[in-house]
């Protein structure tokens, strides 16, 4: 028996299981709910978003293309961005993929690519919204149990903030709906929310987003929680989430310094230890590469 084969099994990517739990629900959505976009929008983000993928790793001169991370944000601006023009829909989708490049510290990209995207097309002001996702109760809790799947299948995911986001967020509405005599079914309705699941479980999640250590990203669970009660019931703004994400995400460097943890890497398992301070990607299209160094074939979500 060769020595080889008695090495444990690497895990599976869990983008491959996010990107089979979105495409299904884009699927089950376009064919059965009907949601407002079309299979032509669709295919105009996914594919707008794999070719700037492509592009900025020609760029930045990465040794391979990785689609797995385009695909992820493609399929969720699918579900969430909403716009008349197919312009405005090509410059979301550009801006999303291209941000993780840019706006970057210290080797990590600083903003979740579809946030940020989402985030900066209502800062100018463009003829856009989000779909807040109201699937009815199948396709909602169908998701959820999904989701959660994920959670259970991918045990180095970040379900420590996607748990607390929940439980604080959950808080927040309930205690909101006390303090206003509200009835139950007020919150309840705020929390059936397509959007709202993929939020926590596809943004405020994602692992090179979120703070290093398990203290931070429960500390920044509850501070984006914070934030977005006071975005949506003291300035009375929609889409409160994803501007409080937005906001507190230039804050993750800072926590970082102050509880700092190991840093996140896909398929720990598949990869030789990296070299201290080599970022995931290159920072900078000026400069050529190692192209022998694993950690810059890794280009991250």
């Amino acid at each position: 028996m060769r020595a080889d084969s008695m090495k444990p099994r690497p895990p599976l990517d869990p983008r491959y299981y996010q990107i089979a739990v979105l495409s299904g629900l884009l699927i089950y959505g376009l064919g059965w709910l009907h949601f407002d976009i079309t299979l032509g929008r669709a295919a105009l983000l996914l594919g707008t978003a794999l070719l700037t993928q492509y592009a900025c790793t020609k760029l930045w001169r990465l040794p391979r293309f990785d689609a797995r991370s385009a695909m992820i944000s493609g399929l969720s601006l699918c579900l969430l961005l909403r716009t008349q023009f197919a312009a405005l829909a090509i410059l979301g989708a550009v801006i999303t993929i291209s941000s993780k490049f840019v706006v970057r510290w210290r080797g990590k990209h600083i903003f979740n690519p579809t946030n940020f995207g989402l985030v900066f097309l209502m800062l100018l002001g463009a003829p856009v919204w989000v779909s807040p996702g109201q699937w009815g109760n199948v396709a909602y809790f169908g998701f959820l149990m999904a989701c959660l799947g994920g959670l259970v299948v991918n045990r180095a995911a970040r379900s420590d903030v996607t748990y607390a986001f929940l439980l604080s967020f959950a808080a927040l509405q309930f205690g909101r709906a006390a303090w206003a005599m509200q009835r139950w079914a007020v919150p309840l309705h705020r929390l059936e929310s397509g959007a709202l699941l993929l939020f926590a479980f596809f943004m405020i999640s994602d692992p090179k987003t979120t703070p290093n250590s398990r203290a931070g990203r429960i500390l920044f669970a509850c501070l984006v929680t914070a934030l977005a009660g006071f975005i949506q019931f003291g300035l009375y703004r929609t889409n409160g989430i994803l501007w409080s994400l937005a906001i507190l995400s230039a804050a993750v460097p800072l926590i970082d310094l102050l509880l700092p943890g190991p840093r996140y890497e896909w398929n720990r398992a598949r990869q030789e230890p990296q070299t201290k301070g080599v970022p995931d990607e290159t920072p900078s299209p000026l400069r050529k590469p190692a192209l022998d160094h694993p950690a810059l074939g890794q280009p991250s979500a």
